[in-house]
This record gives C-alpha cells, sequence and structure tokens, in this order.
C-alpha cells in the first residue's frame, strides 16, 4: 500500500481542559479553537487534537514522541519555561543519551508523558 500521506495528529485528552490549553500554548504550540472542548495545537506543519476528555487508564498510558534538531538546546529551552513550577503534576526529567539518540521526558499537567529526542542516524 502507497501512503501519501500529509501528516498525523493524534488525539489526546486533559484532565483539566483550560490547564491544558495554558500548558500547550506556553510551550510554544499554537492553538487553533474548533470547539468550546477541541483544539488542534500546531508548530509548523506537525500538530495534535487536545480534547475534553479525560480516562485516566489511557491518560496514563499516552505517550507522543516529538523529534527535535538538538535535545540539549530544547531541554534548556524547557527549563527555562519553568513547567514544573506553574502547573501542577507537570515533570521534567533531564536529557538520556541512549544507543539510537538522546530524549529528554515532560508530563503534561494531565500526566501524558511526551518524548523530546533526537536520532544519531537519521533514517
Amino acid at each position: 500500500m502507497e501512503h501519501k500521506a500529509i501528516s498525523i495528529r493524534p488525539f489526546i485528552g486533559a484532565k483539566n481542559f483550560e490547564i491544558s490549553r495554558s500548558f500547550y500554548r506556553d510551550l510554544g504550540f499554537q492553538e487553533v479553537v474548533l470547539g468550546h472542548n477541541f483544539s488542534y495545537f500546531k508548530t509548523e506543519s506537525i500538530g495534535f487534537y487536545l480534547q475534553d476528555a479525560y480516562v485516566k487508564d489511557w491518560i496514563d498510558n499516552s505517550m507522543i514522541f516529538l523529534e527535535v534538531d538538538d535535545t540539549d538546546r530544547y531541554y534548556n529551552e524547557l527549563l527555562s519555561l519553568n513547567l514544573p513550577q506553574k502547573y501542577e503534576g507537570v515533570r521534567l526529567t533531564p536529557v538520556k543519551v541512549l544507543p539510537w539518540g538522546k530524549e529528554c521526558f515532560l508530563h503534561d499537567p494531565s500526566g501524558i508523558l511526551w518524548h523530546f529526542g533526537e536520532f544519531f542516524n537519521k533514517g
């Protein structure tokens, strides 16, 4: 099967929709409001949908990997945002070097685990 994909847009939930909206705007995503309980957050040509829906098992098992060009720089930018001080439950984990590349981790206010990383071998 040949894919001629334009984008992939995961759906994620929020324990508190308004807090999560603020968090993702602070993280640098541009919000496009699609409804009173549904938004699209984007950066450049990629993005995700945030919905006012919370199912603990779903959220606790949600992970998103965002490939970045420089994990160390990205981590330092995340650190400067002071998100753990601003949002309850947010945790930032420093960069780890692994056999395949580097990554750091950020839990959002609902508990979704974001991986921000780069691969040593592109491709």
